[in-house]
């Protein structure tokens, strides 16, 4: 086999592939001979046309399976012997194949240089103080309360801010279909609420029925509904009010694990700053990963980024389906979308190869204790068993993104071991 490899740029090669002529006629007649015994042709017997007929016959087919069969693994060796990873699959063009010919074609493909990731003691980070205040600890104190409120009957007035109204709503939208809800609970204030809809239903009271039409602004983030008039008939069921409990010892009790409200309060203070401490963690290591991303000495491998900003639209795109929504309905610009990723993409990238380089020049490894360790603690957090978890990653081929993401955990952490952190008051 003839290779004759090309830089495009730093990150970019192409290799040009000669498969000699009797490897390609050998893979032709292996493929005859399979065809051959499976095919039906009339005038002969099963299994007894001649190879000359079957290549006539399934020329196309058997052509195709060539180049299939040949090419990846004859891409393979090639990168194998000149020493360089591909990072994606290469891109195949100017495929020549035929009987009796040498098969001829082109691969590109991205790989990432050597480079000196530069001294890490010169990168410089802050981390944030963790400071608690008192206005903290009684929010989280009020959202406690929120959690534990309980509604209580509201009767002889009618519909006020902060109540919760039960009813029987008939929508009808701009299309003119019609869907009906039964004993739906809304509460007035809710941000998911309709706007103006809260409005329509001061004052009714229990027993009151009626019809509106609410006007859904241009800006309105459901693409679909946006500009557009919606009409509602709603019957009023039950009217209730959202009662907090007092901030109280009986309170602190009630939740279980208190004797007293000062309990429950340096519980919650010990939270926040738990929370605090992760926050300021997360900041630092983003940071950190700013800076790494600027040290890359080239051009970044295009396919890279590509596959980032696919990941980032796909995650995004699951968020948008686990509320509910189409993400096809939502009038959300998807391409504008994925070229506002494109910046955070390149940056992600640079900073993972830094880190990548940093894992291969100070041999930083994963033990299969720590792979181990790690499937533990995601069977505990799942409520699965170490050995059903182990068995679902080596069926998906998790084990090894385990193993990956332990290895840049190790080397963040290395990183960090040499940085200049300084702390904020």
């Amino acid at each position: 086999m003839k290779t004759e490899f090309a830089d495009v740029n730093e990150t970019r090669k192409t290799v040009r592939v000669e498969i000699p002529p009797d490897v390609v006629d050998a893979e032709i007649e292996r493929l005859a001979r399979d065809y051959s015994r499976k095919a039906r042709i009339p005038g002969f017997r099963p299994g007894k046309a001649p190879a000359r007929v079957i290549k006539q016959r399934f020329k196309d087919q058997i052509l195709h399976e060539v180049a299939h069969d040949l090419i990846p693994r004859a891409v393979e060796d090639a990168l194998r012997e000149r020493g360089v990873e591909a990072v994606d699959t290469p891109d195949v063009r100017d495929v020549n194949l035929e009987e009796g010919q040498p098969l001829t074609f082109t691969a590109s493909f991205d790989t990432v240089p050597a480079f000196d990731p530069g001294d890490l003691s010169t990168i410089s980070l802050r981390r944030t103080g963790v400071a608690i205040d008192e206005d903290a600890v009684n929010g989280a104190l009020e959202r406690l309360r929120g959690r534990a409120a309980r509604f209580e009957p509201v009767e002889a007035r009618g519909v006020e801010h902060g109540d919760t109204v039960v009813l029987d709503l008939e929508r009808r939208d701009p299309g003119g279909e019609t869907d009906k809800h039964t004993d739906v609970s809304i509460e007035l204030g809710a941000k998911a609420n309709p706007p103006g809809f809260d409005e329509q239903l001061l004052g009714l009271n229990v027993g009151d029925t009626k019809s509106f039409t609410i006007h859904y602004p241009p800006d309105h983030p459901i693409g679909e509904l946006a500009n557009t008039d919606v009409s509602y008939t709603v019957a009023v069921k039950g009217l209730k009010r959202r009662v907090l409990p007092e901030l109280d010892d009986e309170f602190a009790k009630d939740l279980g694990e208190f004797e007293t409200l000062d309990a429950l309060r340096t519980r919650v203070r010990g939270d926040l700053e738990h929370e605090a401490r992760h926050a300021a963690d997360r900041e630092l290591r983003a940071d950190l990963m700013k800076q790494l991303a600027t040290r890359i000495p080239f051009e970044l491998p295009g396919s890279l980024v590509e596959r980032e900003i696919d990941r980032r639209v796909e995650e995004f795109a699951r968020r948008v389906i686990d509320q509910g929504l189409d993400p096809r309905q939502t009038g959300i610009d998807w391409n504008g979308f994925r070229e506002s990723q494109r910046d955070p993409a390149r940056e992600t990238v640079a900073a993972a190869l830094v880190l990548d380089e940093i894992t291969r020049r100070e041999h930083i490894e994963v033990t299969e204790e720590e792979v181990e360790h790690e499937v533990g603690k995601y069977a505990e957090r799942t409520g699965r068993s170490p050995a059903a978890v182990r068995a679902a990653l080596e069926k998906e081929g998790g084990l090894s993104r385990v193993a990956a993401g332990l290895r840049r955990e190790k080397s963040i952490d290395f990183v960090l071991a040499r940085a200049k952190i300084g702390a904020d008051s």
